[in-house]
C-alpha cells in the first residue's frame, strides 16, 4: 500500500488519465483522492461519478448536461459532471458497468476535450483530468465485447492496482487502530481496543468486503460493547462463519514436498491473488521462481 500512495502521489503532478483497479471496498475512491491532492488541480472541483448507478437513457445528459427543451421535463439548463469538472478530476467509478453509447461518449471527449451538451449545439471545451476506477476484469470484458478496447487503453495510461486485504493481512492492525480511534471519537466514548485474541481473529478474516466490510465491523463493535477491552464475545456472530468458510487444504502423510508445494501455489492464485507478482511475494519467493513453479507443475492457465 505504500508502493500504492507513492504511486498516486507521483502520478498527481501530471495530467495524464489514471485506471485504478481493485476489488469493491479496497478504498479506490481514497487514492483517486489523493492523486487530485497532489495535483495542480487540488484547489479545484473533485467530482464523483458512480457509473453503475447512472440509468443507461440518462447517461448523455448526466455527463455532458442538458439544455432547457431537451427532453420531458428538461424544464431548465442543467451542467453535466464534465462542467462541474472544469479545471479540476473527474473520477468515473465502477467504469466497467458504463453502457456501450456512454462508453463511446466518453472516448470522444477524452481525446477531443470537448462535447455538446444534449439538445445544445455549442460545443464546450474543458479542461478536465479523469481518473477511472474498477473492480471488474476490464480486459477480460474486452475480449467478451462489453468493454471498448480503445477506450480500455485510453483509459489505462497508467494503472494503479490495489491488492485486497486478505493479500495485506499486516495493515490489518494498523487499520483496526485508526478506526477505533475514530470512531471512539465519533459516537462520544472513551478509547477503546481489542484484546490480543479479538485482533488475532480480525487478521485472520478474509474480509471479503476488504477494508469498507472492516470498517463497518469496527464501527459496530464500538458501538454495542459497553468495555473499553472488546473481546471475542463482542464479535458479530457471523465473522466465525467467515473464518469457517476461509479456502483451505490439507496436506497428508505420505505425500512429497512438490505436491504440497503445488497446492500451496494453486490456492494462492487461485483464493488470495490471481496478479503473479503480488502471489510471489506472499509465498516469499521471487516472480522469476514463481514462474518456473507455475510451468513445472502444469499451473500456467490457473
Amino acid at each position: 500500500m505504500r508502493r500504492v500512495i507513492r504511486a498516486a502521489e507521483s502520478v498527481g503532478r501530471s495530467d495524464v488519465t489514471v485506471l485504478i483497479e481493485g476489488e469493491s471496498g479496497t478504498g479506490k475512491e481514497l487514492v483517486a483522492r489523493t492523486i487530485h491532492d497532489h495535483s495542480r488541480r487540488a484547489d479545484k472541483p473533485f467530482i464523483f461519478v458512480n457509473c453503475a448507478a447512472l440509468p443507461e437513457p440518462l447517461v448523455e445528459a448526466e455527463l455532458f448536461g442538458h439544455m432547457k427543451g431537451a427532453f420531458t421535463d428538461a424544464r431548465a439548463d442543467k451542467p453535466g459532471r464534465f462542467l462541474l469538472a472544469d479545471g479540476g478530476t473527474l473520477f468515473l467509478d465502477e467504469i466497467g458497468d458504463l453502457p456501450p453509447k456512454g462508453q463511446g461518449d466518453l472516448l470522444r471527449v477524452l481525446e477531443d476535450g470537448a462535447f455538446r451538451m444534449v439538445g445544445g449545439t455549442k460545443l464546450i471545451q474543458v479542461d478536465v483530468r479523469v481518473i477511472a476506477a474498477t473492480n471488474k476484469k476490464l480486459l477480460q470484458a474486452v475480449a467478451e465485447r462489453k468493454f471498448r478496447e480503445d477506450l480500455y487503453y485510453r483509459l489505462h495510461v497508467i494503472p494503479i492496482m490495489i491488492p485486497p486485504l486478505r493479500a495485506r493481512a499486516e495493515d490489518i492492525p494498523m487499520l483496526v487502530e485508526s478506526f477505533l480511534n475514530s470512531f471512539s471519537q465519533k459516537h462520544g466514548q472513551s478509547r477503546k481496543q481489542l484484546s490480543a485474541e479479538a485482533l488475532r481473529r480480525f487478521v485472520r478474516f478474509p474480509w471479503p468486503g476488504n477494508v469498507r466490510q472492516l470498517r463497518n465491523i469496527v464501527e459496530r463493535v464500538v458501538v454495542t460493547c459497553p468495555r473499553a477491552l472488546i473481546g471475542v464475545e463482542d464479535l458479530p456472530d457471523d465473522l466465525d462463519g467467515l473464518i469457517e468458510s476461509a479456502p483451505t487444504f490439507t496436506l497428508h502423510p505420505g505425500m512429497t514436498l512438490a505436491e504440497g508445494e503445488k497446492m500451496l501455489i494453486a490456492q494462492t492464485l487461485r483464493h488470495v491473488t490471481s496478479n503473479r507478482e503480488e502471489a510471489a511475494k506472499s509465498l516469499g519467493i521471487s516472480r522469476r521462481t514463481l514462474q518456473y513453479k507455475l510451468k513445472l507443475y502444469g499451473l500456467g492457465e490457473e
